[in-house]
């Protein structure tokens, strides 16, 4: 990979970038598939039966490659990638596209630069300038304003759903950005899927046996989508981005999400775009992309 730079002339960093870029287009489609998914499944069974089909495809491809077990320290690391990014954000996420439309969840999940360069501060030892913290706060208040004026004057639970999912999302993209480094990318996300199944299986069991399995094609698509790209292929991108770029700079990437995620909602789900939607996503872009060209010190730099 080194030799892969140095031939191509490109800084790791670039790299990086490029990496996580792939990642946010896998990603931008979650919240439209998980909308699709619950107009007919249980969230449930969405948020949970996501994670052991990623989990399934997961230990095949571990097998395929002979990986060695993590060690003890990496299994705790691997913990709590699996809380935040195969329970904690499929959960809250699937429970909130049943009660607001992705196009507005898109503008909300626009904190998550921010929260994950707080993660990356606290778990990667990531140092980002006072002019990378401003243009990040900036777009913070932007959202929660949003919420607010969009929500008739007070934030929805959905609202906070998404914003918790928003936290445990941050921390799990730290986590796994850091671990990365030692353990790989890839491996990052397959060990914490296996790790998190065995928990997983009972509740979605009960969820089946009460709700049923029926529903329409585009919500088992949308199911599908999550299960196996959300959930699994946009993540080896996403953290081996993390992992050669560093996790605040890397996770800035996600500046783009919104509009891939309203433009998706529009054309997949039909969804009307409000204006102050867009025009809240717009704000949010352009404060965060004053905080990309910011300096961020890696810990490897201190």
């Amino acid at each position: 990979m080194k030799l892969y730079w140095k031939n191509h002339q490109l800084e790791p960093e670039t790299i990086g970038l490029i990496y996580g870029f792939i990642g946010v287009i896998g990603f931008s489609l979650t919240l439209p598939g998980t909308r699709a998914a619950v107009q007919d499944l249980d969230p449930i069974f969405v948020g949970l039966g996501r994670g052991l089909v990623a989990a399934v495809l997961a230990a095949v491809t571990l097998k395929i490659t002979h990986q060695p077990i993590p060690s003890k320290q990496q299994l705790w690391s691997l913990l709590v990638v699996g809380l935040g990014v195969v329970v904690g954000f499929p959960l809250l996420s699937a429970w909130a596209m049943q009660r607001v439309p992705a196009a507005h969840g898109a503008v909300v999940l626009g904190l998550l630069p921010l929260a994950t360069a707080i993660g990356g501060v606290v778990r990667s030892g990531d140092r980002p300038s006072s002019s990378f913290w401003l243009a990040s706060i900036a777009g913070s208040v932007t959202v929660v304003g949003f919420g607010i004026v969009s929500g008739a004057g007070q934030l929805k639970p959905a609202d906070l759903a998404l914003f918790a999912s928003v936290i445990a999302a941050a921390f799990g993209y730290a986590e796994g950005g850091r671990v990365a480094k030692t353990l790989g990318g890839w491996q990052v996300i397959c060990w914490a899927l296996i790790l998190i199944a065995p928990f997983e299986v009972l509740p979605t069991i009960i969820v089946v046996l009460k709700h049923g399995l029926i529903a329409a094609p585009t919500a088992w698509l949308g199911f599908a989508y999550v299960s196996i790209v959300s959930q699994f292929v946009a993540f080896f991108a996403w953290y081996e981005g993390m992992a050669i770029g560093g996790v605040a700079r890397v996770g800035q990437i996600q500046l783009l999400q919104p509009f891939l995620t309203i433009l998706a909602s529009a054309i997949l789900l039909g969804e009307t775009v409000e204006p102050i939607a867009l025009g809240s996503a717009c704000l949010v872009v352009i404060c965060v992309a004053a905080g990309k060209k910011a300096s961020i010190k890696q810990a490897a730099d201190l």
